[in-house]
Parts: C-alpha cells; sequence; structure tokens
C-alpha cells in the first residue's frame, strides 16, 4: 500500500470506531431523525394528502438537523487531545486528511439517515416509490452537508461554546442544498418539472461543496493554529 494511504486508512478507521464507540455515530441521528419524523404527525394532524405533500421537505429537514448533531465533534475531540496537531505536522497533506475525516463521519452519520429514510417515510404517508426517491436525493445531498460543516467545524474549534456558533455558521450554508434536495424529491413524486433538473443541481451543489468545504476547512485549521 502507498505510503501516503497508509496513515489515511488508518486515520479513517479511526475515526469511524471513536464516532461508533461514543454514540456519536449513526445511532444518535437515526434517533433523533425517528424523533422529528414522528411528532410531526402530531403537530400537523391526521390529514394524510397533506402529511403526502410536505413529507419530502419534513424528512429533509430531519436529516439536516441530525447531521448537525456531531459535527461539533468533528474537529473539537482531535484538538482536545493533540491529534489535531500531529496530524498537522504530519507529511500527509491536511487536505487529504480532512478529506478523510469527512468520508469517516458521512459513513457513520450521513449513510444512516438514507438508509432509514424509507422507513420513516411510512410516518409521512409515502409510498415506496416516493421514499425511495427522497432516498436518492439525500443519498446525492447528504455528503454535501458534511463538506459546509467542514468549514463551521474548523472555524469553531479552538472556540468556546463552539457547538452554539457551528449551528449559526452552517445552517445559512446549507439553504440551496435543502431547497434543491426537496425540489428534486417533490419532481420525483408530483412532478412537474422534470426530476433531472434540480436533482443535476443536487449533485453539482455537492461537488463544490466538497472542493470549498476541504480547502476552506484546512486554511480555517492552519490559520487557528497559527
Amino acid at each position: 500500500m502507498s505510503p501516503l494511504l497508509n496513515p489515511l486508512l488508518a486515520l479513517f478507521l479511526r475515526d469511524v470506531r471513536l464516532a461508533i464507540r461514543v454514540g456519536g455515530g449513526g445511532g444518535i441521528g437515526v434517533l433523533f431523525f425517528l424523533i422529528v419524523t414522528v411528532l410531526m404527525p402530531f403537530a400537523i394532524g391526521p390529514d394524510l394528502a397533506l402529511l403526502g405533500r410536505i413529507g419530502p421537505a419534513i424528512l429533509w429537514l430531519g436529516a439536516l438537523l441530525a447531521s448537525l448533531l456531531t459535527l461539533d465533534r468533528l474537529f473539537a475531540a482531535d484538538h482536545e487531545d493533540g491529534s489535531l496537531d500531529l496530524i498537522s505536522m504530519s507529511e500527509t497533506p491536511l487536505e487529504l486528511a480532512i478529506a478523510t475525516k469527512a468520508a469517516a463521519h458521512w459513513l457513520t452519520t450521513g449513510l444512516p439517515l438514507v438508509i432509514a429514510t424509507p422507513f420513516l417515510g411510512l410516518f409521512m404517508n409515502l409510498d415506496g416509490t416516493a421514499s425511495a426517491a427522497v432516498a436518492l436525493t439525500l443519498l446525492a445531498g447528504t455528503p454535501a452537508l458534511t463538506f459546509v460543516g467542514l468549514i463551521g467545524a474548523a472555524l469553531s474549534v479552538a472556540l468556546r461554546r463552539g457547538g452554539l456558533l457551528l449551528a449559526v455558521l452552517v445552517l445559512p450554508l446549507t439553504v440551496p442544498v435543502l431547497i434543491f434536495g426537496v425540489a428534486a424529491s417533490n419532481a420525483a413524486i408530483v412532478g412537474p418539472v422534470p426530476f433531472g433538473t434540480p436533482f443535476t443541481i443536487l449533485c453539482a451543489l455537492t461537488l463544490v461543496s466538497l472542493v470549498v468545504g476541504i480547502f476552506a476547512a484546512a486554511a480555517a485549521l492552519r490559520q487557528g493554529m497559527e
């Protein structure tokens, strides 16, 4: 194996194990996702047609809020135990290390939300096709939530009460992802806009956030550690 891939693989496996061990991975995110989805029908009432219309938006909003739960620990734990200094001083480019941590975060937080969506769609009166469409849009869009979250996590890593600042920084940046994620879900379910149009924009937002999020987070970490 390449000398560059060895430490990246070790970092990836370490972050996955830590996320599972401390309970900050997919379990807590799916539990929060479940709570949001179950509470919404009680708030809206027994109007099944209304639930079916707004179901994709509720699922997307629940996934967005669930993904925020663990963003504050993305770099904070490494900053507290000194691992972040070792990562930044290693021969591995910081951008690649950040991308690896983002991949581990999405695998333990974003992917479980995607898997749970078809089951939680039942609470929103969505049929199998509609739930599958929402899950597909979440599969394409949740990585963008992680990469955007990198920026806020990097900026707040050295601050006290960084979790509060993180939400303020990240939520406005996720609005375009939320808009086109819901638009693509609705297009697949009721139309009349072709599904491909908002879905392509959603995929483009994910690719842009991948590049911008990684390099912006690396710059913020370097600035913060000076």
